[in-house]
């Protein structure tokens, strides 16, 4: 089967090459590989000590910068590697300032992972959530470099547990420790003959709660609000946005709205305009306006929605009418703001928590959501009590990061 899965690789990585010929984002992963090499034997000497991070992408990344922050701390001495495997994960944070070197993972063929850990070579790797590469992790195996998945969280579905997934099984005893986010998880593990596993939670509480401690003020953000009930919706896809819009339509209430689409590509976000009949102002044409005369303000840019959930008194976010399902709900809980989804969540464990005690409200269709939004909008104790959940969740769960780094610390002394 590793055969197979090699050949298959090896087949993708010269497919994409085409695709990138016509696809802009596929482009930037072929061509954002290419430099990978050259970028660390530039940046990395040899006598360099390093510590590797993996990233699928921007939500891996961001559950696991608590870990790399205080690992960055425990070890200054050592520089730190950041690889993502998505573009939408590597161009938004390809310059953070948390990692001395941030690349592209290479496709995982065994001349690459041999090539990559040649030029790296981590005293200790750190895979985030998910994303058993085998070759790597082969690879890493025979050097013997200490190895911890971290945030880890494992399904019945996956390969692991099929009667052909013997390969990637082996995958797994490259692993020094498994730190995973709920008994789901450990159980699975166990399963596989793995005992070096223990719940620590996700990492993603503590990079949230972390957000409280930073000044979250806009001062447009605050002008348009004008002290006025206001609904953000962060996230949105084109199906999120057909329910939204026709309440922001046709609803009577003194209300304003947010909405910071996924995508901000111009034509989309004029498109979503113009089927706006309030008054409408994006963030790009923001200048020189008294934003408090707008009902409807479209964020058209990236980077700033977590600070914008700070001024939410209802959050809707995004993503559970498509599929894997709901966005990223912990930054408007952590404000203590109730929140509105789709239905598409029960592959997140923080949603399905959080709609089980009510601090999240699930809808279906234009009905459901017009009931969700009144009710919230009309009864300040409902919204108060269902936003306190929501903080409290967050506060609750916290931890993570401290399980983690001291193991990590007991580990390498």
């Amino acid at each position: 089967m590793l055969f197979l899965y090699n050949l298959v690789v090896l087949f993708a990585g010269f497919l994409l090459k085409i695709i990138a010929l016509f696809n802009p984002k596929m482009k930037l992963f072929v061509e954002g590989r290419t430099v990978v090499f050259p970028t660390l034997e530039q940046k990395i000497k040899p006598s360099d000590k390093t510590i590797w991070f993996h990233a699928a992408s921007l939500g891996e990344y961001e559950q696991g910068l608590p870990v790399i922050e205080k690992i960055k701390k425990q070890f200054p001495l050592h520089k730190i590697v950041v690889t993502f495997f998505s573009p939408s994960g590597y161009e938004v944070r390809k310059n953070n300032t948390v990692a001395d070197v941030t690349v592209y993972l290479p496709l995982d063929t065994k001349k690459n992972a041999q090539e990559f850990l040649k030029k790296v070579h981590p005293d200790l790797v750190f895979f985030i959530k998910y994303e058993y590469w085998p070759n790597y992790l082969a690879e890493l195996k025979k050097q013997n470099i200490k190895t911890y998945l971290i945030s880890g969280i494992l399904r019945k579905n996956q390969l692991f547990f099929k009667w052909y997934g013997g390969f990637y099984r082996k995958a797994l005893n490259t692993f020094t420790y498994f730190f995973v986010q709920n008994e789901g998880s450990k159980k699975l593990l166990q399963q596989l003959g793995k005992n070096n596993v223990s719940v620590s939670g996700d990492t993603r509480f503590d990079r949230v709660a972390t957000i409280l401690e930073k000044d979250n003020s806009l001062d447009f953000i605050s002008q348009f609000k004008d002290n006025t009930k206001t609904i953000v919706a962060g996230s949105s896809w084109p199906k999120d946005e057909n329910l939204l819009i026709d309440f922001i339509n046709s609803n009577a209430f003194t209300i304003k709205f947010i909405i910071a689409p996924h995508n901000i590509k111009t034509e989309q976000i004029q498109q979503l305009r113009d089927r706006i009949t309030k008054k409408t102002v994006l963030f790009t044409e923001k200048e020189g306006k008294n934003l408090a005369d707008f009902d409807v303000f479209i964020i058209d840019t990236i980077g700033i929605l977590t600070k914008i959930y700070s001024y939410a008194d209802i959050a809707y976010v995004g993503g559970g009418f498509g599929n894997p399902g709901v966005h990223n709900i912990l930054e408007p809980a952590t404000f203590g703001v109730p929140i509105v989804i789709g239905p598409n969540y029960s592959h997140f464990a923080e949603a399905t928590a959080l709609v089980n005690m009510e601090g999240c409200s699930v809808i279906k269709n234009e009905n459901e959501l017009n009931e969700a939004f009144t009710s919230l909008i009309r009864n300040d104790d409902i919204r108060n009590e269902k936003g306190h959940i929501c903080s409290s969740f967050v506060q609750m769960n916290k931890g993570a990061t401290a399980i983690i780094l001291k193991y990590i610390l007991n580990d390498t002394i």
